[in-house]
Parts: structure tokens; C-alpha cells; sequence
């Protein structure tokens, strides 16, 4: 029996060890929206008339990553698009599903405990208790702006609201405000600084929104989100959304994801070479995601070769610890595939996955996140616990947001800043990389030493 159906994205977005899917995006009722990549840097001046002699309707154009997003109900639509010779490829756009998430428990901002003393043995481990933020620059500087591509943000949470510069939202209708949670929690990893602290707490933080309240990201969004970061000269980008690695179920063509794929491409290499540090989760599937043979039989059951990494390089990927410094149980790792781990929790060392008994929040990150009322509206700020590689990759972009605090705003290329990070790393499994922590745990302490 398959273990996966329908297309995949490696994007656990929590502890979960099921896998999302991509589905289609529709523009209305009997349209179907597509994404058009065009050779070169650049649109073409005829990319309009393209669209619409190919039976389409331009929605939106991106000259920097020259891509236009187009609407059409023409069942050749997509033929007609791809035998232009100016089009490098074409496909619907999918969107992000984001999964259901395994949380532990949330109070209200009016609980006495001492939160970070008694909680934050994540941030604690990064930051070797607390020793970076008495270092130069070691809490972050405001002008050194972390965007959260993600669900939204709590803008008013008081643990985050000071250091909170911008907020966006690139889902049509809805506004900044987070519905889910997860952008807060991330969020809080990187900047809190309050009654729970971040890795830098006087780091900037810019909300971007791509999923709505109901439903999934789309391609086009996180795109556009990741291309605003660029243009507004922001410092490094986190996306809790896994490992950009592609699925293909054995049976299914390449070319019917290959637009996004490129797409996904671009983006992340316009960013790195406009001087953005990128960052991303490796996904919570406990697969090994080196080789595409065995991730296929791991996931189908079948043969074939799940494969195609549209982040390459340009990115930083982060597999998850737990607090003992090991791999935790669900996290994803691979030779080649992990730069860095960071702590991202799991359940403790009585937990059992396959019956789900034993579990302990404590071991969970805990974190910002807001309050709802019963139909799912944010009502309060508060603070909960959450595991996975998305409650591990922020830490890794707070380091960064610490590394180019420390050196100047633009002073260092991200690949500069991902040096740092593998050469400060602490070595908790063997001397030198390893699969499963990359070149090991992050350590915000040697990070800021580093010379």
C-alpha cells in the first residue's frame, strides 16, 4: 500500500509524520490557474499577447523572476503555452497543504510561570543558556530584519510586538493576522523578548503571509512573499516549510510540477543573489532524502526516483534535535541534504510513536502563539508548545539574523553567513558532517566568536 498519494512537498510543517500534498488553484468556478516561466532573466514584451493568443487571461506578472501567473478555462490552454519558444515551462500552480499539527498545551499571557527560566531549554541550548545575548550584537539589532514566510503573525502578542517591522499579507482578502499559529510560534523563536525570549531577542521580524485561514499556500504566493523580502532589502528569509523537495508519485509526469519547481528555483537563487540568506526545515517524514530510489520506496512502496531539490546550495537546510542533542524521531536527514540540526523537540524519552503514549510537552519548544475563541478567531495572546523541523529552522535563521548583526547590514553574502554557521556548529555526532546533524548543532555563542 502507498504511504503518500497525489503530489508532495516535503514541508511538515510540525510534529507529524504524515506528508502534505499539492493540490490545484483555482481562480473561480471552470478556471484554472497556471503558472508561465519564460527563458532568460526577463518577460518577453509579447508575454501578454502569448498569454492570451494561447486562450488565457494575465492575472499577475513578476518581471524579476519573469514568471506570469495566467487564468484560463481553455483545456488546451497549456499545450498552446508551452509551443511558444519564448516559455521555459508551464503548469497549473499548486498550493502548500499545510498538515495537521500535534501541539501540546497553551496558556494564557496571565500565567505567573516563569516561562523561559523554567521552559526554554531550546533557546537555552543555542545559546548556551543565555551567554550569546551578553556578547556584542548577541541579542540582534532591529535593522537586521528575519521575514517568517508563513501563516501570519500576532501583531500584537507583547512579546513580539516591539520588534515586529513589517507585516504582510499576499493572500487576496485576508488580512496579517494569524489563524493557525505556527508563523507566531516560528516567529517567537527567532525574536521574542519577554516572558519567553528568542535566539535574538532585538532581532527585526517581518510577517509574510501565504496561507489563508482555510486552505493552502500557493506557489505564487510564498514567490511573491520571498520576492518582497528581496526588494525590501531584508536580511534573511525562514520557511517552515520543509525541504523543497518535490515528490513525484511513480505513474505521474514531471512536467505536470515543473513550473513550480523552476519557479521555487528562481526564487530562492534571486534571493541569494540579491544578498539574502535563505532558510528552510528539511521535513518530519524520518526519511532519508539522499537518495531518490530509496525515498521512493520508502514512500510508495515503489520503485521509480523521487527526486528534484529546486533550493540546491542557496539554502541553509536544518534537521531536528531533541534535548538530548540527538535526531529526533520524525526529522528527515540525508548526506548532502542537512547543513545544520537545531533543536526542534519531540515528546520526551518515553514516548512511543506508534502508539502515541508517553508523551511530555516539556520536551515540546515552547513559544509565541495567540489565544482563539471556539470558532477559530484570535482572541489573545499567549504561549504554546510545538515540535518539528519548522520549530528548528527559525533558531538557525536567528543565528544569521546574529551573524550579519555582529558584521554590519550587508556587509556579508549569504554564503559567507552559512560558512559561519557550519564552522561554529557543535559536533554531537561524529568529527565532521554527518547525515543526520549536518555539521552539527547550531551554537549562537561560537557563531558570534567566530572569526
Amino acid at each position: 500500500m502507498k504511504k503518500v498519494v497525489s503530489w508532495l512537498f516535503v514541508a511538515i510543517l510540525v510534529l507529524s509524520l504524515s506528508i502534505p500534498g499539492w493540490s490545484t488553484v483555482n481562480a473561480e468556478s471552470g478556471n484554472q490557474t497556471y503558472l508561465v516561466n519564460f527563458k532568460g532573466n526577463k518577460i518577453p514584451d509579447n508575454a501578454a499577447s502569448l498569454i492570451e493568443q494561447s486562450g488565457g487571461t494575465v492575472l499577475s506578472v513578476n518581471k524579476e523572476l519573469s514568471y506570469i501567473q495566467a487564468v484560463s478555462d481553455d483545456p488546451q490552454f497549456l499545450d498552446r503555452i508551452r509551443g511558444h519558444k519564448e516559455v521555459s515551462d508551464a503548469g497549473r500552480e499548486l498550493e502548500l497543504v499545510q498538515d495537521l499539527e500535534l501541539d501540546g498545551q497553551s496558556f494564557a499571557a496571565s500565567s505567573s510561570h516563569p516561562l523561559y527560566d523554567q521552559y526554554q531549554w531550546d533557546i537555552k541550548q543555542v545559546t548556551e543558556d543565555g551567554a550569546s545575548h551578553q556578547l556584542p550584537k548577541g541579542k540582534g539589532t532591529k535593522d537586521v530584519v528575519v521575514a517568517v514566510i508563513d501563516t501570519g503573525i500576532d501583531l500584537a502578542h507583547p512579546d513580539l510586538k516591539e520588534n515586529i517591522v513589517d507585516a504582510k499579507s499576499f493572500i487576496a482578502g485576508e488580512d496579517v493576522l494569524d489563524h493557525d499559529g505556527h508563523g507566531t510560534h516560528v516567529a517567537g523563536s527567532i525574536a521574542a523578548n519577554g516572558r519567553v525570549l528568542g535566539v535574538g531577542p532585538e532581532l527585526g521580524i517581518a510577517g509574510l503571509k501565504v496561507f489563508p485561514r482555510n486552505g493552502g499556500a500557493p506557489t505564487s504566493a510564498i514567490m511573491n512573499a520571498i520576492h518582497y523580502a528581496v526588494e525590501q532589502d531584508y536580511d534573511v528569509i525562514n520557511m517552515s516549510l520543509g525541504s523543497h523537495r518535490f515528490l513525484q508519485e511513480p505513474g505521474s509526469k514531471t512536467s505536470d510540477i515543473i513550473a513550480n519547481i523552476n519557479l521555487f528555483k528562481k526564487a530562492i537563487s534571486y534571493a541569494y543573489q540579491n544578498g539574502v540568506t535563505v532558510v528552510g526545515s528539511a521535513g518530519n517524514s524520518n526519511a532519508n532524502i539522499t537518495s531518490p530510489g530509496q525515498l521512493t520506496r520508502y514512500l510508495y512502496d515503489d520503485n521509480g526516483a523521487t527526486k528534484r531539490n529546486p533550493a540546491g546550495e542557496h539554502i541553509i537546510r536544518v534537521s531536528a534535535g531533541n534535548m538530548s542533542k540527538e535526531r529526533a524521531y520524525y526529522s528527515n536527514y540525508g548526506v548532502g541534504m542537512i547543513d545544520v540540526m537545531s533543536p526542534g523537540g519531540d515528546r520526551g524519552p518515553n514516548y512511543d510513536p506508534d502508539t502515541k503514549t508517553g508523551g511530555d510537552d516539556t520536551y515540546l519548544c515552547l513559544s509565541t502563539v495567540p489565544i482563539f475563541d471556539a470558532k477559530g478567531n484570535p482572541v489573545g495572546h499567549g504561549y504554546g508548545w510545538k515540535a518539528g523541523t519548522s520549530m528548528a529552522s527559525p533558531k538557525v535563521a536567528a543565528v544569521a539574523g546574529l551573524i550579519i548583526s555582529k558584521h554590519g547590514k550587508n556587509a556579508l553574502k549569504p554564503n559567507q553567513v552559512k560558512q559561519i554557521i557550519h564552522r561554529s556548529a557543535e559536533e554531537i555526532n561524529k568529527k565532521g558532517y554527518d547525515a543526520e546533524s549536518g555539521f552539527g548543532l547550531i551554537n549562537a555563542v561560537n557563531a558570534l566568536n567566530h572569526r
